[in-house]
């Protein structure tokens, strides 16, 4: 592959082809999206609706299959649910690794693709069909490999930008995966020499980023883009039945994680189940899929959500319309998380003027300013404290702290991103 110094300028007079990789959004079928899925879909939805060239790029059991415009169209329509997946093919169903949804999914790339290649042909399909000077733009690290770059720098003046969302894996190993570590530290050792261009979700990440590029002797260059929020339209009628969430209540929203710090909410709702009069204990709903590592947590959810008097509930799976029509009803949102890249779960309830508390993180300053009330995630007694407060003024006083005019729009950050990209 070509060094840093051979790669060609990103800086251009005019707008590109564009090349978005779909591989990730693709690979959610069946499945609610997690936060770097709906900012793949926010670039898949606005690269549409510019002018110029639009491809996207999918890998698929049988190699890869490049869209055009009309097939990201498509793509979007199913992962929005205006259209089915299609059934799934023979080639498909062989891939017994697929979840049955996935099968779906892959056969319908192969389906709308304009054009498809054989894995080693991948640069022969890219020379073929795409113009000069390419942009390709990859937010979800799927597909992100040695072989998609080298047949990317076999296109003349094709750029290759790809998002960094964060550095947890790196700076907190000890909250991740098995082999998580070693595939992200590989992951952006990768980026930092092969990339043109590094976009960062916040000015946090970019420091982040920097300070472990760096240790690994690579420089790169950089453009921070904080990513808008863009709620949708609450549907009361897609939670599900039996939530009970008749008396105030507060989410916490995401992966059941270690990082995510759920046992601090847990102990909280422990001591004021013991210390406040049952019919004034707020519930508190755990909105996300159980992850990893979290065996302890997920003991003391299990015995804690059949114990009617514990104010805990736990769902899974919820649609972003659900999503938005549980923190519409809530007297807050609480994330007591370690660490976050993001946190785009805090900006949606901003938008929505939902009252938040969350942890004092530096990326939380500086994507809300002083909309939330920030807190130690080990201050177990201030979160209690600012919980019994929340749900006396529940109901009450005027919702939230903000106006969503002051989050960051997804307007701003492609009007950044589409002029170095």
């Amino acid at each position: 592959m070509p060094g840093a110094g051979t790669r060609p300028a990103i800086t251009r007079s005019e707008p590109p082809a564009r090349l978005l990789d779909v591989t990730r959004l693709a690979s959610r079928a069946g499945r609610g999206l997690t936060g770097v899925d709906r900012v793949e879909r926010a670039y898949l939805q606005h690269l549409l609706a510019c002018p110029g060239p639009l491809f996207g790029l999918a890998r698929t059991v049988t190699g890869f299959a490049l869209l055009d415009r009309d097939g990201m169209a498509a793509l979007l329509d199913r992962v929005d649910g205006r259209q089915d997946w299609g059934a799934a093919d023979l080639v498909a169903r062989m891939a017994r690794r697929l979840t049955p949804m996935r099968q779906r999914a892959d056969a319908d790339l192969r389906r709308l693709a304009a054009a498809r290649s054989s894995r080693i042909g991948l640069k022969w399909l890219l020379r073929r069909r795409l113009p000069e000077r390419t942009a390709y733009i990859n937010v979800g690290h799927s597909n992100l490999t040695p072989r998609v770059i080298r047949g990317l720098r076999a296109l003349p003046g094709a750029t290759i930008a790809v998002m960094i969302h964060d550095t947890i894996p790196l700076d907190f190993p000890d909250f991740q995966r098995a082999g998580t570590v070693e595939r992200f530290r590989a992951l952006l050792a990768l980026v930092g020499r092969h990339a043109d261009l590094i976009l960062a979700n916040s000015q946090q990440t970019e420091r982040d980023t920097r300070r472990w590029l760096t240790a690994m002797g690579l420089k790169a260059r950089y453009q921070t883009a904080l990513l808008g929020v863009d709620m949708p339209a609450p549907d009361p009628d897609a939670l599900p039945d039996g939530l009970g969430i008749a008396r105030p209540y507060f989410v916490c929203l995401g992966t059941i994680e270690p990082r995510k710090n759920h046992a601090l909410l847990l102990d909280a709702w422990e001591e004021m189940a013991r210390t406040m009069p049952p019919d004034a204990l707020p519930l508190l709903v755990v909105a996300g899929s159980r992850g990893w590592r979290n065996e302890a947590v997920f003991d003391r959810l299990d015995r804690m959500a059949n114990d009617p008097k514990s104010g805990i509930r736990e769902v899974a799976g919820l649609s972003d319309r659900a999503v938005a029509a549980l923190l519409s009803g809530a007297a807050g949102l609480l994330q007591p998380s370690f660490a976050e890249g993001y946190g785009l779960p805090c900006a949606e309830a901003a938008a929505l003027q939902i009252p938040v508390i969350c942890s004092d993180l530096p990326v939380y300053r500086e994507m809300l300013g002083d909309i939330p009330v920030y807190l130690s995630p080990s201050d177990s007694y201030s979160w209690i404290k600012n919980i019994k407060q929340l749900t006396q003024a529940h109901g009450n006083t005027p919702r939230g702290r903000s106006q969503a005019t002051d989050l960051p729009t997804w307007t701003s950050h492609f009007k950044v991103v589409l002029r170095v990209t």
